[in-house]
């Protein structure tokens, strides 16, 4: 029988749950243990796939196709292995499905209320996925703030399930924030008093709390905080700021975090694999010779916009002994003055990640520009692949109005159009989503990047694609069509003859990377410009 811990957070969002969750579940598999990490996002909505980025963080693609929130990447990231978009559960998806049963008469003329049919799928999906993955433990984030109207289903529920299954199978973890008031340099635990309170007022009493702060807390505070709370002060888990995420695990293991959850599951476990990951958390602290990265993009005003893309250039910078210093460049600036894409000339590489939309795009397409000419490693990503291609064939095959039907519907040269079976779709989860088997062709230095294997499969996620009936422009120049999927009939990878480093994919490379394997293409855009930096 599977157990479960459930997460929860208050006082704020944004404090990191999705990586304390995804910590604690590693230090279970290292463990020995087989766990798995779900996450419930109160939102309405289906899935995140029609989200803003910067108003909640990058769309994260699950193999099977599932556009998910970004906490799902964290924990794959973390254990190492592929989840489903059936563990992204939304409030969306359990009311339509309750909706549906009610439509088809499962429900014997009841009236259909919040308690117990909504409550009841909501554990159905918890159990579910806890039955069909095979857990020892099944870890459930989750998401908003204890407090929030649109989340107490899911913690009714939750609620329910502790009182449902035997004693010692359920956990509960609660996330807060600890402030520091700069003016004293107080430390201050009164909001996470009041969010305890609010918690056991909905009818769940923490068994561990996890309090997140930009330093440790001393012995004083954890015993305010146990007083005040009722939580045994060993149960007080101090998780402060730390150079690099990839060092959590080890700070709440320090604090004999695995001990309290064994003795709360009645589990004999001796088992500590914790060599190899130290080893690889200290190679992400002390890291320190600086390699200069350019993002350009236009949703730039949020960190977790691109959290993939980070993590990707982070696995393959710190494995090669460089640290990342990633500047976030808004595309726009280049549109408004193009003088100022000499800037680029000062970084070791650039990259433009995936994204949608006309804002921005002829920055991008200078710069995918600049790059080539100047020899500066490039990687574009989905958006940054078509905008490459748009800007080789006006910049160097003539085709000067060359363009994106996104962009411009109304371009006489359409470099880049809708996937057919796109036409007259509607945004939600219609994209071409999902892994893809791309063929590489031979003898070229993606085939090579990949250690010469015929084909390699990938997550996409997107509505436009390259135009085949100009790949005769292309013909005997120096850009390179090395992937296609789907029979050949879709350019999947690009890269330019004579040119340090010059690539871009169709797909999204990053969600394919973790801190103990570098995904290859990235691996090879940082091993390319580090030779920038050494040459400079």
């Amino acid at each position: 029988m599977s157990k479960y811990i459930f997460i929860t957070g208050g006082v704020m969002s944004s404090l990191g749950k999705g990586v304390t969750s995804a910590s604690l579940a590693k230090l279970l598999q290292l463990s020995g243990l087989k766990i798995s990490c779900a996450k419930i996002d109160p939102y309405i909505n289906v899935d995140a796939g029609t989200m803003n980025p910067i108003a909640h963080g990058e769309v994260f693609v699950t193999a099977d196709g599932g556009e998910t929130d970004m906490d799902l990447g964290n924990y794959e990231r973390f254990l190492n292995i592929e989840l489903t978009k059936n563990y992204n559960i939304t409030t969306g998806q359990i009311y339509d499905q309750v909706i549906k049963n009610e439509r088809a008469g499962k429900f014997l003329g009841k009236c259909v209320q919040i308690i117990p049919h909504i409550t009841d799928e909501i554990k159905n999906r918890i159990r579910t996925l806890a039955h069909v993955s095979g857990v020892d433990i099944l870890l459930v984030e989750c998401g908003g703030t204890v407090g929030d109207i649109e989340g107490l289903p899911f913690l009714e529920a939750i609620s329910q399930m502790r009182m449902e299954e035997k004693s010692d199978n359920t956990l509960f973890i609660h996330v807060t924030y600890a402030p520091i008031i700069e003016a004293v340099g107080e430390l201050k635990t009164k909001p996470t008093q009041h969010s305890v309170q609010e918690l056991r007022r909905i009818g769940i009493q923490p068994d561990i709390l996890i309090i997140r702060s930009i330093q440790q807390l001393n012995k004083v505070e954890k015993t305010k905080i146990s007083t005040f709370t009722g939580i045994n002060m060993k149960h007080v888990i101090s998780n402060s700021d730390v150079k690099s995420i990839y060092s959590v695990p080890l700070n709440l293991q320090k604090q004999n975090i695995l001990e309290i959850v064994f003795k709360q599951f009645s589990i004999n476990n001796t088992i500590k694999n914790f060599k190899k990951w130290e080893t690889l958390s200290k190679k992400y602290e002390n890291v320190s010779e600086i390699l200069k990265i350019a993002m350009v993009g236009k949703y730039i005003s949020l960190k977790d916009s691109y959290v993939s893309v980070n993590e990707a250039l982070s696995h393959a910078s710190v494995s090669q002994n460089f640290k990342l210093k990633v500047d976030w460049l808004d595309s726009e600036i280049f549109e408004k003055n193009k003088e100022k894409l000499q800037i680029l000339n000062d970084y070791h590489g650039v990259i433009l990640p995936g994204g949608f939309g006309i804002r921005g795009s002829e920055g991008k397409i200078l710069v995918a520009n600049y790059c080539r000419i100047n020899k500066i490693p490039y990687l574009g990503i989905c958006f940054g692949f078509q905008l490459a291609l748009v800007s080789y064939l006006r910049h160097a095959c003539g085709i000067k109005d060359a363009n994106s039907i996104e962009i411009n519907p109304k371009t006489p040269n359409p470099v880049i159009h809708i996937l057919t079976e796109q036409i007259e779709k509607k945004l939600g989860g219609t994209m071409r989503l999902g892994n893809h088997k791309i063929n590489l062709v031979k003898n070229t230095t993606a085939y090579s990047i990949y250690g010469n294997q015929s084909s390699i499969s990938r997550r996409h996620r997107h509505r436009y694609e390259f135009n085949t009936i100009y790949k005769p422009a292309l013909k005997n120049s120096d850009l390179i069509l090395s992937g296609f999927s789907d029979n050949n009939k879709r350019a999947e990878i690009l890269e330019i003859k004579n040119h340090p480093f010059y690539f871009a994919t169709q797909y999204h490379p990053e969600f394919n990377s973790t801190p103990e394997k570098a995904e290859e293409l990235y691996h090879n855009f940082i091993k390319h410009s580090i030779k920038r930096k050494i040459s400079l």
